[in-house]
């Protein structure tokens, strides 16, 4: 008996399978599959992305499909257009040998009528996204009375979305008899109380541990000047030849403007973040996918669902703030048993992010050392060389190469020609990183833990030249340029990120964030950028010289609650406290 065969899985599956290239079933796929052929209960399933959960509930689901009922016998709702269509694509390749099953999927971004057509044709079974799903159940279109079976993939980043209630909403039209699976990559406090609300019984597997990042990934992380972020990232993609990857930012405006620096430094680069159209985003993912693209910049929303094979690179320009980010980013690479590559690049002030997701994902971070410029130029000759060596194929008339082209270089010696050869090809590399500087910050043993004045920076465990550089640069009040412009400032090293006690739950704008400094500060709202809300408080870039005003405000209240201002690395360091700490803890 075959494999999957031994799992319950028919014949008609089974042959489709090995078609595809299936051979032998995934820890996920071996749990969930037989569970949910029997239909026996409910289902918790922690596993990460590219681990086969598509084929773990979408077999069973195929199998268990009458096809002498048209109506919507299963349900599958995903966070993302892209998870979406994946999903549905996979669910037809693997029914390609069954007869009479309707596979439709819904989403945003895309033309209702004809979504609206598929279904009233035969929709069998759903995938959809939970927007799209609840406009058409308003219109009577999708009718769930009859539903069998109800899987949440990518539940945790559904939450994180923001799609609770749309979740709760939808769950709350299915029937109580039904079979509801619940796949996440991580296990928080809002996940379980979804599953106590609307799961009957679970039961709960587990591939990894919970809240785990992948062990086939390697993690590593580089300490640089926030200055010097940018150049390090240039010589990450130029030292790896075979660069294939996501650069996570912090807001749309830092990925778009580092996609536009990169392009205009000559890399293949595009960016995904929330402005974009549906036929943009489309065609950058397009381009993505198929390589004519190396370097995806993305923000955590604009990159959910994102599964694209073959990514040799994640790469964090700045930490997240929530341990289930830096899971689901890192998970990008690394898909379907490969190995890849996940760098954080740190500032001094970001290391004690670190040590949290040290902690809490148990993993270890190893140093990886920004490569210096005759690495990078000696990297680029190997990888010439080796390339050079390899016979390629040619459309030319050899005859004609010979005589017209290659005639005039006979006179050469072939140390000048091989000289000549190298010179061109790392032209542009040779003026770049000829006589570059190292720009890693060197580590030094931090102080003694114990004591109360030196706790903040054992959670770094990072120390370098920061201060001393400083002070010694010139111009204006030396301590407090500092202390803006080294531990919050932007790439350019001119705006400092700032934190205040005010976001999404408020109910409050942009504009109205904005209007609620000006009030109060007198600073205009302009000076005001780059605002990422969050729950109950947001982060935003201002210039070094408003920032200081707007740190020392006093005495102001937002609904009768204090309003604060601080900086943004004080307010990600003190959740580091034992109190905040827990807290940090519950979410995971």
């Amino acid at each position: 008996m075959k494999p999957f065969e031994s799992l319950g899985l028919n014949l008609s599956l089974c042959s489709a399978l090995e078609e595809m290239g299936f051979e032998q079933p995934t820890d996920i796929q071996e749990k969930a599959i037989p569970f949910f052929l029997g239909q026996t209960g409910d289902l918790i399933a922690l596993a990460q992305t590219g681990t086969g959960k598509t084929a773990a509930f979408g077999l069973p689901i195929l199998q268990n499909i009458n096809v002498d009922d048209h109506f919507t016998q299963a349900l599958i709702i995903s966070p993302t257009r892209e998870l979406c269509l994946q999903i549905a694509n996979d669910l037809k390749k693997f029914s390609k040998n069954l007869r009479n099953v309707s596979v439709v999927a819904v989403y945003g971004g895309s033309s209702i009528t004809m979504q609206i057509k598929d279904i009233k044709r035969s929709a069998q079974i759903i995938v959809a996204t939970p927007g799209r799903l609840i406009d058409l159940m308003d219109r009577k279109v999708i009718k769930l009375q009859n539903v069998r079976t109800v899987v949440l993939d990518e539940a945790d980043e559904m939450l994180n979305m923001g799609f609770r209630e749309d979740m709760e909403t939808i769950l709350a039209d299915t029937p109580k008899e039904k079979i509801t699976g619940l796949f996440s990559a991580t296990m928080s406090g809002d996940i379980r109380k979804i599953a106590s609300t609307y799961l009957n019984n679970p039961t709960e597997i587990t591939v990894g541990r919970k809240n785990a990042a992948q062990s086939n990934i390697s993690h590593q992380y580089s300490v640089v000047q926030a200055r010097d972020k940018y150049t390090a990232l240039k010589r990450i993609m130029d030292f790896h030849d075979d660069f294939y990857g996501i650069i996570f930012c912090t807001t749309k405006i830092e990925t778009q403007e580092l996609s536009d620096h990169l392009v205009r430094d000559g890399y293949s680069a595009d960016c995904l973040h929330g402005d974009l159209a549906q036929a943009q985003r489309d065609k950058v993912m397009h381009r993505f996918r198929h390589k004519n693209i190396k370097a995806l910049l993305a923000t955590d929303v604009a990159a959910r669902g994102i599964d694209v094979k073959n990514i040799t690179h994640i790469i964090h320009y700045h930490l997240p703030d929530d341990i289930e980010n830096y899971t689901h980013r890192s998970g990008r690479t690394a898909r379907a048993g490969q190995k890849g590559i996940s760098i954080a690049l740190l500032h001094i002030r970001e290391a004690y992010k670190l040590h949290q997701i040290e902690k809490l994902a148990g993993l270890k971070f190893e140093k990886y050392l920004i490569p210096k410029g005759e690495d990078v130029i000696k990297a680029r000759i190997q990888n010439f060389v080796a390339e050079f060596l390899v016979e390629q194929e040619s459309s030319f008339d050899k005859t004609k190469i010979q005589n017209e082209w290659i005639q005039p270089l006979m006179n050469l010696e072939k140390e000048d020609l091989i000289q000549r050869i190298l010179a061109t090809e790392l032209k542009r590399f040779g003026s770049q990183y000829t006589q570059s500087p190292d720009i890693n910050i060197e580590e030094r043993p931090t102080r003694d833990s114990n004591s109360r004045d030196s706790s903040r920076d054992s959670s770094r465990s990072f120390s370098g030249r920061r201060d001393d550089r400083n002070e010694r640069s010139g111009g204006g009040d030396r301590r407090r340029t500092s202390s803006f412009s080294n531990r919050d400032s932007n790439s350019s090293g001119t705006d400092v990120r700032l934190f205040i006690n005010v976001g999404k739950k408020d109910n409050l704008k942009y504009d109205q964030i904005r209007e609620l400094i000006f009030k109060n500060t007198k600073i205009s709202g302009r000076a005001v950028k780059d605002i990422d809300m969050k729950g109950v408080y947001s982060f935003f870039m201002t210039d070094a010289s408003s920032a200081d005003a707007m740190v020392n405000m006093k005495n102001v209240s937002y609904n009768s609650r204090p309003l604060r201002i601080q900086l943004a690395s004080e307010y990600e360091e003190s959740k580091t406290s034992p109190v905040q700490r827990s807290k940090f803890k519950g979410r995971g």
